[in-house]
């Protein structure tokens, strides 16, 4: 394996850039993110050096993540920006201790929304020649070939080992199974290689369904027997001629309920928000989310992304005007009836790491969550490996507070260690029927935990993402994709 540890210390090991998961378009920094990148690296070489440190050895330190999440809340409060903040002392930065034991934890972590791809597939026959893969993803240096960034050896070193992550769910990519970037043997193969180092339990995979697509609904039956999926996940958006269904619809959506009901298999997994590239995008409201709920108690929907849309900034819940995105996801379940903590949920990927460099907006999006689809209810998910090691994620999230003001007027609730352990995985293990407990025993035994613990004695963090961050590498990536 080859891999850029960035020796010099350029990277930030909270990585505050324009990555997209490859699903929607880069989005360009703002003013205050920028000025938040240029105030850590400016306090990360001010730090070091009073620590005697090298850059790189400061970074790789829980004081050089402690040091990055202080420099956005100064840059934040320039912009007097004051409706969320990570909550950690200034002294963090300089004391380890201090450091560890603010952006440091024990959570039980489940990420049910994980990524890799098989970068020999298929779905790179539009792909001539590796150096496109190298022209087109600079940032990605693992081997002659980009794409290998991507693949399961990588996925489970950077949630694994360079991460605080216990289990994980592998997700799927919308596509036809021909062009598929991960099909769902593959994962069961990746799920394998886990188990092979006694981490049992540890990965669980999905099986994508397309219901609008010809033989799918029949194909679960296969996916469940033959595969062992622990959910569905499927793509409303997403329609072999470019056109989505809702989950309400009765050609589609309907018959694919049952079909999981019967399979006993009654966990869906939608992915919601985050419009996809050249798809409709009404496909992808949260309009069709109460209806299925109300009809259907004893399915648990798992909404993902929080039907939130990254070009329609977060505020407050407004019932009289719903305006997108969250909001969409809250009206639908009060319209049905649907009450906090019942049978819907709210995944976090890639909303998380959108909205964490924007405090206003994730104060607004986590409090909206947490009050209306319920602090049961709200789930960790990271789409990681698109951004490299989900660690940074883990860490924002553990010092993230809502301002008293925005508690005191929009009745959000304080983000206590305990409901943040709720959010990282306790939440998550009701739905997907596990025992935190057990699978920690577990953990702590396998070869999985030996070789962590042998790694942490000498972490090498990358802090790479790897996914497009700007339109020509997307554009890329979508022509590697058949489009």
């Amino acid at each position: 394996m080859s891999e850029d540890f960035d020796p010099e210390g350029k990277r930030l090991p909270i990585k505050l850039d324009a990555t997209s998961n490859g699903e929607f378009a880069p989005i360009p920094l703002s003013l205050p993110v920028m000025e938040a990148n240029r105030l850590a690296r400016e306090r990360v070489g001010e730090a070091a050096k009073r620590l005697g440190l090298s850059r790189r050895a400061f970074l790789k330190s829980v004081c050089g993540s402690a040091a990055t999440l202080l420099a956005i809340n100064e840059a934040f409060a320039g912009f007097k920006k004051t409706g969320g903040f990570y909550d950690l002392p200034r002294e963090a930065a300089l004391d380890e201790a201090l450091a560890e034991a603010t952006v440091g934890g024990d959570e039980f972590i489940f990420d049910i929304q994980g990524h890799h791809v098989n970068p020999k597939g298929k779905w790179r026959r539009w792909d001539n020649h590796w150096m496109y893969t190298l022209r087109f993803f600079p940032q990605s240096s693992c081997g002659e070939d980009a794409i290998e960034c991507f693949s399961a050896e990588h996925f489970i070193r950077e949630v694994f080992l360079d991460s605080d992550t216990d289990m994980a769910v592998l997700s799927a990519v919308p596509a036809a199974p021909e062009d598929n970037p991960l099909s769902t043997e593959e994962a069961a193969a990746t799920r394998a290689a886990v188990e092979a180092m006694e981490g049992r339990h540890r990965l669980l995979i999905h099986g994508l369904v397309h219901p609008n697509l010809k033989g799918q609904i029949e194909a679960m039956a296969v996916q469940k027997e033959k595969f062992g999926v622990a959910a569905w996940k499927t793509y409303t958006q997403w329609g072999p001629e470019g056109v989505g269904y809702w989950l309400d619809d009765p050609e589609f959506g309907i018959p694919f309920i049952e079909r999981a009901r019967e399979l006993g298999i009654k966990i869906i997994c939608i992915h919601k928000g985050l419009p996809l590239f050249r798809l409709k995008p009404e496909y992808g409201t949260c309009r069709d989310i109460g209806p299925v709920a109300k009809r259907y108690p004893d399915v648990a929907f798992i909404v993902y992304h929080s039907g939130y849309e990254p070009a329609k900034p977060e505020g407050p819940y407004d019932p009289a005007n719903p305006r997108s995105g969250v909001d969409i996801l809250i009206k639908s379940l009060q319209d049905h009836g649907i009450p906090p903590n019942a049978n819907v949920y709210a995944e976090l990927g890639s909303t998380w790491r959108l909205v964490m460099k924007d405090p206003d907006q994730a104060a607004h999006l986590l409090g909206k969550l947490l009050k209306h689809v319920g602090e049961s209810n709200v789930l960790w998910g990271t789409d990681s490996i698109w951004y490299g090691s989900p660690q940074d994620q883990i860490q924002a999230f553990r010092t993230f507070q809502i301002a008293e003001r925005l508690q005191d007027q929009y009745g959000y609730p304080e983000l206590t260690a305990g409901l943040r352990a709720k959010v990282f995985g306790l939440n998550a293990a009701k739905p997907y029927g596990i025992s935190p407990e057990e699978i920690q025993q577990r953990n702590a035994k396998d070869r999985v935990s030996q070789v962590k613990q042998a790694y942490r004695e000498n972490p090498e963090p990358s802090f790479a993402t790897h996914g497009p961050r700007n339109w020509r590498e997307f554009l890329a990536l979508k022509r590697m994709e058949a489009g």
